[in-house]
């Protein structure tokens, strides 16, 4: 395996990131999974965002000591760097929820890794919205988010739209992975045109909404 790879953080890790967040960000911020949905859509995006954007859209509250504020800012560096990585590798796979169904099983939810990839998209609004507008192509590799972040709430419809069947939803899970790796070939093939650029810092990016990294489930790695 490429050296590369193993940046990925151990389940021990992710457990330990996971914990940190409920403990932290029961109220307001993301947790695990929303905060891989938004590094995902940084990662994918026109243009990397630096960790003072992100890190704040992340972390509410100070840490305990500095010791404790290490490492978390190490796993979270680690989880960012590794999902860059995996997409490289295409062994990318979105952290995802599971939540209780009505009869008593549990399922897969992509809730919370949707509405941080919203977040991420809104942490630069401006070129997705410029590209988005002149360019179908995009909105079609977009299909699998799009469908499920309506679905979860994370984007909203100006028409009612019913849910996803069982068998939509789990379709639609299988592709995030091909979906994610498409988007980065993407705006790697077709980067932000300089006139995007200047609109985009005319605009000064995307405001985030609130509780935009928030999801219900239980944490499924």
């Amino acid at each position: 395996m490429n050296d590369d790879l193993t940046l990925s953080l151990t389940d021990a890790e992710m457990d330990e990131l996971d914990l940190f967040l409920r403990r932290h960000n029961c109220e307001e911020g993301p947790l695990l999974d929303g905060v891989h949905g938004l590094l995902t859509a940084l990662s994918v995006g026109p243009e990397p965002a630096r960790p003072d954007e992100w890190l704040p859209e992340v972390l509410h509250e100070p840490f305990a000591d500095a010791a404790e504020g290490n490492r978390i800012l190490t796993l979270l560096a680690r989880l960012n760097d590794s999902i860059v990585m995996e997409i490289e590798h295409e062994r990318y796979e979105p952290i995802l929820g599971e939540v209780d169904t009505d009869t008593g099983d549990t399922a897969l939810s992509a809730a919370g890794w949707c509405h941080g990839f919203a977040h991420g998209i809104n942490l630069r609004a401006d070129l997705w919205e410029a590209r988005l507008a002149e360019d179908h192509e995009l909105m079609q590799l977009l299909g699998p988010v799009v469908a499920l972040a309506i679905d979860s709430g994370a984007l909203g419809t100006e028409e009612p739209v019913d849910p996803l069947d069982d068998v939509s939803y789990d379709g639609f899970l299988s592709q995030l992975p091909e979906a994610v790796g498409a988007l980065a070939e993407y705006w790697r093939v077709h980067p932000p045109t300089l006139r995007e650029q200047v609109l985009a810092g005319a605009g000064g990016g995307g405001t985030p909404g609130p509780n935009a990294g928030r999801r219900g489930g239980q944490l499924l790695h």
